[in-house]
């Protein structure tokens, strides 16, 4: 499948959603009405302070509430929406797919994203997919189909892997592929960050053990793929751009529980460490952790044949002594960029296509997971066939209890891939 921007630009005009007049206003619909999402909103408008929110949608009608209030705080103006276009439940998607808008922001938990990547597609939407597009093998593949799907409608597929669009980033490691440290040997990528949030319910409400898991869905590996992939995709898939985009032949990786092991915390662990090894031998080293009160590092270490560069610290170490970029922004704007982007190729009509680069960092950050859950080295071809798909047979099911904590080496009868 070719999907890159090169590709996609030479696709005729998109049937849906093209925008004649640069002065239309382009309308947007967002799933997933948490933090990331109200913020994914909030950077579509300052991309672009002519876009119209259209619809929203979550599972549950308060988090709706939340970002509805803070529109009308920030962008009073740029907020359409009516109570005929605010959609709750789970299936929440399919009716705002159908609502009056270009743009299909998605930003629930990752289980949901391939039957809501298939339905945007479906309707003719544009679309902005948050990280990771998948919890389970069965499911990204199901994206990668839609993502060709919409190439084949001339439709934009944007990413949130947002360091793709940050303009140090690209800077350093287009340093790095034009030869500023020679042949890369190996990549040291690091996510060692301190935890995230905890919801609990109000005073005098009980929620049901599926409440709970959606509410907190970060703890639990069916609905985030734990944080291997939830948080540290951004620095997996730096290590695949890194390597030209070639996703590696195998991995092995150990991780597990040290601080949150209450059962509150659900499923997930607290760390890992992976060895990703390409076909060249060439390896990359990963390292991710969610602990309070130890050594907190994200960054990514490039070591060349004639130097070294360090990714997030804007920097390259070699011969001719240490450059760094010194560019009008590094990172902070790649939030706005990717809607940027998005928005030019709609008024243009000039598609882009991140399916690719998105579909396989995920799978990376997924093989990770299973191989410290299994204990196994995983080969990439061999993980490709996975069957495999995580969740509850029915969203219903309001007792719904998830795997217990993987164990490697002793997962008994329960199949990881």
């Amino acid at each position: 499948m070719s999907v890159g921007a090169a590709a996609a630009s030479a696709l005729p005009r998109p049937a849906f959603g093209y925008h004649n007049s640069v002065d239309d206003a382009i309308k947007v619909g967002l799933v997933g009405c948490g933090g990331r999402g109200t913020g994914a909103l909030m950077n579509v408008i300052e991309a672009d302070s002519r876009t119209q929110v259209g619809a929203l949608a979550d599972a549950f009608r308060d988090r709706v509430d939340i970002t509805v209030d803070a529109l009308k705080t920030e962008h009073p103006d740029n907020l359409k929406v009516t109570d005929d276009t605010i959609f709750t439940g789970v299936d929440c998607h399919e009716r705002l797919v159908n609502a009056d808008i270009d743009v299909v922001l998605l930003a629930t938990p990752p289980h949901f994203r391939p039957a809501q990547m298939e339905a945007a597609v479906r309707a003719g939407k544009h679309v902005f997919c948050e990280k990771p597009v998948a919890v389970d093998v069965p499911g990204a593949r199901r994206v990668l189909a839609a993502c060709e799907e919409a190439e084949s409608k001339g439709l934009s597929v944007v990413s949130g892997l947002c360091w793709r669009y940050s303009g140090g980033v690209n800077e350093v490691i287009g340093r790095i592929q034009e030869g500023a440290i020679g042949d890369i040997r190996a990549i040291e990528t690091n996510y060692l960050t301190g935890t995230l949030w905890y919801r609990t319910p109000p005073k005098g409400v009980e929620w049901s053990s599926m409440e709970n898991q959606l509410r907190n869905w970060l703890y639990f590996s069916w609905l985030s793929g734990d944080h291997t992939a939830e948080q540290h995709i951004h620095s997996i898939d730096k290590a695949l751009w890194l390597m030209g985009d070639v996703p590696p032949v195998s991995c092995h990786a150990m991780g597990g529980r040290l601080a949150r092991t209450e059962e509150k915390w659900g499923n997930v662990y607290d760390h890992f460490a992976t060895n990703f090894e390409w076909a060249d031998g060439r390896k990359a080293f990963s390292q991710c952790r969610q602990m309070s009160g130890c050594f907190n590092q994200t960054d990514d270490m490039v070591y060349g044949t004639d130097g070294i560069a360090k990714i997030l610290s804007f920097s390259i170490q070699n011969a001719d002594g240490e450059w760094k970029y010194k560019g009008p922004e590094k990172g902070g704007r790649m939030y706005v960029n990717e809607h940027i982007a998005l928005l030019k190729s709609i008024r243009t009509g000039a598609p882009i296509n991140n399916g690719s680069y998105m579909v396989n960092s995920t799978l990376m950050a997924l093989m990770a997971r299973d191989a410290a859950y299994t204990g196994k080295k995983i080969v990439w071809d061999e993980y490709l066939k996975s069957e495999v798909v995580l969740g509850p047979d029915s969203y219903d099911d309001a007792d719904y209890q998830p795997d217990r904590v993987a164990i490697p080496g002793k997962n008994g009868k329960r199949k990881i891939w």
